[in-house]
């Protein structure tokens, strides 16, 4: 695994915990919230005449002064709020003076938490970006006093156990308080929640210490020109040399992908492999076992059989038997094809390399060398009929069509840097306002370097029936017209967009009563799927079109010959791919469901029966570079392949065929987007499909396509 892939994953843990801090460590009195978003909204509103958007209380261009200013003045209300929610009388307590003012200062004051953290991802301030992480090391310190408040808790717990609701979604929302507080340990005794507390500080230090041990980017290993054939001279441009003359290649992600993708030679091939997945060695396999054990025993302090029970009990999976079941069907569905095309990748490597086996290493090598041989792709010409602006008016064109939205750019809002765009969202049909979104996609120093949406504000009911509109933003780090030289895009960067994109429309589309279910809070193994269904746009030739033109003629778009080659070259060797995936998921979830497992005889007896006889590779230590099972993903590894089956068959069954179908449109933004988390997500898409989603359209997909 790579350590770009350990960091993000370590940043979607930060992220996470944000995202709790906002909706758990807001709770205030229906009155004392309101009065404190308008009092915030007006202290910035005097300071600019640029034009306001209506129904946002997201701050910008804050100083770091005002940015610390209102954090504190967030905790002090926060505080405040949870004094006097504590303080209702248990024989008093009621939904209505207990869980909806919780409710209604969740949607207040997350867009002014938002206003805080968020800076320090776009600033080119090193002054607003250090305020903006000190704001949220402020707020993160409080969410986490708030998490453990039993007071708050008790009053809470209370509610859930008069039963009397004003709603389905209220009963849900109250529960969730109640569950949320369960998973810390609020309803355990002292000892053992300081226990739980003590294990929980654990297993984060030793989450951390992992990832460090991965980030060691001093290691390389040394080649000579001709052990490095194949590789391209702007790669080898880029290497240091060592005295001798030979080449330095650093034992980090890009180098080693290059590396195993475009190096003719065999042994060199294995010996990056070997090194690569060799790093850490016994020290991070220590590291592991001590987390597992420690996660183990805080799933069973919090009532928990084992950790994966504990972490796949609120995911739309349910329960690790199901994911078990899950993994295993697609694994053996696919079996044939991996089967044929791993002996295809076996054949031509017989044919260059002679009876030298074939290993796990070969993979990336022998899968590039048949695509080019059976594609006639050429990424770096193809980027010349994506130029960004081209494509972006493409994707805004085809996400209004489909799902009968109106974009409207508003020129002169107040943004925080000159190449940030601000549209409104409307209803096509009522012309009603559906919400905002920011796009922030230039490259600029110093800004978050990925692409990602992040939610400012969460769409929400009040009590008054007035609606709470969702506002996003889209960051990323496009090239931007230069000179007359327009901005292009990769393929990959077409897709990403694409998906990207995609939140930022289910963030505004959703249409759920309370912030906590709004947009993007939804349940993790459901969030990607709708974004993953929208993807699928970039693989059809009609849709492709509208997006593509010649830089120099944006009247001729691709082709469509290579619109039927990216869509075969997406599926070819996926079978195969995805095995290997697979192989990393059942590991992950092995060892969180069950104790005292020796993980390296784990890998080496999984490697073989998933990856069809293949052992794994001889002196490497696969559990020792794996981040997923470390940070952020343990015991929830296989969640990616789950968001992509389903969205498979969404697509299949809805969308092939006619892409820009508004009725069905339509119909995914009602009944997918829009219920949000109010909803259990295989209610949500069985309501969609008309039945219980299934594996089928994925695995035919993956056949149909075949090489």
């Amino acid at each position: 695994m790579a350590e770009s892939q350990g960091k993000s994953e370590k940043m979607a843990k930060h992220k996470r915990d944000r995202n709790t801090l906002a909706l758990t460590g807001a709770a205030a009195l229906l009155a004392l919230a309101a009065n404190f978003a308008f009092s915030a909204f007006n202290s910035h509103r005097k300071k600019t005449n640029k034009k306001d958007l209506p129904g946002s209380n997201v701050r910008v261009n804050l100083s770091p002064s005002e940015i610390l200013r209102l954090a504190d003045r967030i905790i002090a209300n926060s505080k405040e709020v949870h004094d006097r929610v504590a303080s209702v009388p248990l024989d008093k307590v009621s939904y209505m003076n207990v869980a909806s003012p919780l409710a209604e200062l969740e949607a207040q004051q997350f867009p002014l938490i938002q206003s805080c953290v968020f800076p320090k991802l776009v600033s080119t301030s090193d002054e607003v970006g250090k305020a903006s992480a000190e704001a949220e090391r402020r707020l993160d310190s409080h969410a986490l006093i708030c998490s453990k408040r039993e007071d708050v808790y008790r009053v809470i717990k209370a509610v859930a156990a008069r039963g009397e609701w004003k709603s389905a979604e209220a009963k849900h929302y109250t529960q969730s308080l109640v569950r949320e507080f369960e998973r810390n340990g609020l309803n355990l005794t002292v000892t053992k929640r300081e226990e739980v507390q003590r294990l929980k500080a654990q297993m984060d230090d030793l989450s951390l210490q992992y990832i460090k041990n991965l980030n060691d980017k001093s290691t390389f290993l040394l080649f000579s020109e001709a052990e490095l054939a194949g590789l391209p001279p702007d790669f080898l441009k880029g290497l240091d040399k060592a005295e001798n003359g030979k080449f330095k290649v650093k034992l980090r992600s890009n180098f080693v992908a290059a590396m195993l993708e475009l190096c003719k030679v065999g042994m060199t091939r294995r010996t990056v492999a070997v090194a690569y997945g060799k790093r850490c060695g016994e020290v991070n396999l220590s590291v592991l076992e001590n987390l597992v054990q420690l996660r183990h025993k805080y799933a069973r302090l919090l009532g928990y059989s084992n950790y994966a029970d504990y972490a796949v009990d609120l995911r739309m999976a349910k329960t690790p038997s199901k994911v078990f079941e899950f993994l295993e069907d697609i694994s053996i569905n696919l079996t044939d094809l991996a089967t044929k095309e791993l002996n295809m990748l076996k054949d031509l490597k017989k044919k260059e390399e002679g009876e030298v086996p074939f290993g796990i290493e070969d993979l990336s090598y022998y899968a590039k060398r048949v695509e080019e041989q059976k594609f006639d792709l050429d990424f770096g010409a193809l980027k010349q009929y994506f130029p960004v602006n081209l494509v972006l008016s493409g994707v805004l064109k085809i996400f209004q069509d489909v799902f009968g939205l109106r974009f409207e750019e508003i020129v002169d809002a107040e943004v925080w840097h000159s190449d940030v765009r601000v549209f409104s969202v409307f209803d096509l049909s009522s012309q009603e306002l559906f919400g905002y979104f920011y796009l922030d996609i230039y490259t600029r120093k110093g800004k978050y370097s990925q692409t990602c949406v992040v939610a400012l504000q969460n769409g929400a009911l009040s009590l008054n029936g007035a609606r709470q509109v969702p506002v996003a933003l889209l960051i990323s780090q496009f090239e931007k017209d230069i000179g007359g030289h327009p901005g292009l895009l990769r393929f990959s960067e077409v897709v990403n967009l694409f998906h990207e994109f995609g939140h930022v429309v289910q963030h505004i589309c959703n249409r759920a009563s309370f912030a906590r279910f709004s947009g993007l809070r939804v349940d993790p193994d459901f969030v990607e799927i709708p974004a993953q269904v929208l993807e699928n746009w970039c693989y059809e030739s009609f849709t492709l079109k509208l997006i593509s033109g010649f830089h120099q003629d944006i009247t001729k778009p691709i082709k469509d010959e290579i619109c039927k080659s990216l869509k075969r070259w997406r599926h070819s060797f996926s079978a195969l791919k995805l095995k290997q995936e697979i192989l990393y998921c059942l590991f992950d979830q092995i060892i969180h469901s069950a104790e005292n497992i020796d993980v390296v005889e784990l890998f080496k007896h999984l490697h073989p029966k998933v990856m069809l006889g293949l052992p794994v590779l001889e002196g490497t230590n696969p559990a020792s570079c794996f981040p997923r099972s470390a940070i952020a993903y343990e015991a929830a590894c296989y969640s990616r392949i789950w968001s992509e089956v389903f969205a498979s068959d969404i697509f299949a069954s809805k969308f092939r065929g006619d892409p820009l179908n508004q009725y069905v449109g339509m119909q995914f933004r009602n009944k997918v987007l829009g219920p949000g988390g109010a909803k259990e997500p295989i209610e949500v898409l069985s309501d969609f499909l008309g039945r219980e989603p299934s594996i089928q359209a994925f695995v035919d997909s993956k056949a149909e396509y075949s090489l």
